[in-house]
Parts: C-alpha cells; structure tokens; sequence
C-alpha cells in the first residue's frame, strides 16, 4: 500500500499508463533517424559544392592537335609563364588513349591531340585573353575551361541540399503532429484524473508540466534509439560517397560522420516534445468546463 502511495505521489495524473512508452519513442526513432540522413544529406551536398568550386573549377585543359614535340613545348612554355596559371602538365599519350577508349575503342590509326592539364592560380577571367594569346603562339590550340559544367553541377548540390533541409523541416513538422496527437490520447484517457486535481485547485501550469515532462523524455529517448541506429546507416553511405568528392576512403568511416549533429538530435526532440506537449495540454484545459 505504501509503495502504490509513493508511485501515486510521483505520478498522480497515471501518465505511464497514459503515454506510452513504446509508441512514442519509436516514432520518434522513425523519425529522427529520417532527420539523421537529412542532415548528413545537407551536409554531404555542401562539401560536394565547394569541393568542386574549389577544384573542378580552377582545373581547365588545352587541347593541341597534331602533338608534335615543339607544338607542345611552345604550348607549355607560354602557359607556364603566365601568371594566371598554376601548374600546366601536359598529359602522356597512353592516358589519353586509356580515358578515350570507353567511347572510341582501340582505334590505334586515330590521331589524338595533345592534351594540357592547368590548374589557375587566379580568378578564370584572364582565360579569353590566354586563350587568344595560345591560339597565336600554337595555331589550332584550344582552351577549354570546365566553369559551366560545375556551376551545373554546383547548383545540382545546392538542389540536394535545398531537398535536404525541406525533408528536415517536413520531418520536424510530422514531430510536431505525432506528439500533439499522442498528448491528446493521454489528456482523453485521463480525461476524470485530470478534472479531479484540477477541482481541487491544480493549476493548467501544473498538469501541462507533467505532460511535458513526460513527452519530452520519451522523445529524447527515442531520438536517442534514432541517432545510434544512423549511424551504422550513414558510416555505410560516408564509404559509398567520399570517392565521389575526390577524397580518400579514411581508415575509420566513422570519423567522418556529422557527430554534433546527431548529438543535437535528442535534445532537440525533447524540446519539440516539451513545447508541443506544453501547447496541447493547455489548449486542452482551456476548454474544461
């Protein structure tokens, strides 16, 4: 008897038996994983952007037909010289062959050009004027700078990231839901417990805390369950990813995952849960009669 008297002390409202502590929080997992991915989504998409911007961008080749040994030195030696330019390397036969033999094949009688790999060491805006500069010293010589193809694929990233965050917002919007209905099962099912303290003088303060309270741990716990289960998930899509940006697969995976951001998780469920369960009940009071 003294022990239910304690438990009824710590729990006057029966908000154990009223809020479920599996249904919630594994929504609340559901969705916090789903809020994981997005997050390293985002992120994966803005490191992909300035990775590109920051090398795809200042890379541009030069093209020389009939490669002949001077044709090449004199292309190699203007473009060395300029100031705009960082390193030019020209790039051996058998590569160019091995890069071109997906779409043309053996085709050892085919004459290739020579071709001139440069990394910019200032702003491309100078590139017209070297190009005009190439075309004079080396006639035939092209230069083709890559700038639109990655501000395409830039804005492509910065398009994934915009999803990205849409699905983190819509996610936190689902939150939302899902606790208000929740909160609203639990104020119905105690429906007489809730208008018997609140005739004896418990405030709206009161009741809406203890629902608060009791949302926001089992949210936290589940999004806690979410994080931990994102991670196995995102070390496995980190390993898929990384090649793509042009980094080495590190030895340990999961030091490249978004750590700070799987930490807020929780902490920012509780709060979703605190302030939705907080707004629930106390809309729900007000309609007492």
């Amino acid at each position: 008897m003294a022990e239910r008297r304690r438990r009824l002390a710590r729990d006057p409202l029966g908000l154990r038996r009223a809020l479920s502590d599996r249904l919630l929080p594994g929504l609340v997992a559901a969705m916090a994983l789903l809020a994981a991915l997005a997050l390293a989504g985002a992120r994966g998409a803005d490191r992909l952007a300035d990775r590109w911007q920051a090398g795809a961008a200042a890379a541009v080749t030069v093209q020389v037909p009939d490669p002949s040994r001077e044709r090449m030195a004199a292309a190699l030696e203007l473009l060395r010289a300029d100031p705009v330019i960082a390193r030019a390397t020209a790039v051996s036969p058998e590569r160019v062959t091995e890069l071109l033999r997906p779409w043309l094949g053996e085709a050892p009688a085919l004459i290739l050009p020579g071709v001139i790999e440069l990394h910019l060491a200032a702003a491309p805006e100078a590139l017209p004027r070297l190009s005009e500069r190439l075309a004079e010293a080396v006639p035939g010589a092209e230069l083709e700078a890559h700038g639109i193809w990655v501000a395409r694929l830039s804005a492509l990233a910065r398009s994934v990231q915009g999803v990205a965050l849409a699905v983190l917002a819509l996610v936190a919007g689902v939150a939302v839901a899902v606790v208000a209905v929740a909160t609203r099962a639990g104020l119905a099912a105690r429906r007489e417990a809730i208008g018997v303290l609140h005739d004896l003088g418990a405030t709206d303060r009161a009741i809406a805390g203890r629902f608060a309270r009791r949302v926001a741990m089992l949210a936290g716990l589940g999004a806690l369950a979410g994080a931990a289960l994102a991670v196995p998930a995102l070390a496995a899509l980190s390993g898929l990813a990384l090649p793509l940006s042009g980094g080495e697969v590190p030895a340990h995976v999961l030091g490249e995952l978004p750590w700070p951001m799987l930490a807020v998780l929780p902490p920012a469920a509780a709060a979703i849960g605190w302030g939705t369960a907080q707004a629930t009940v106390r809309r729900w009071l007000r309609r007492l009669p």
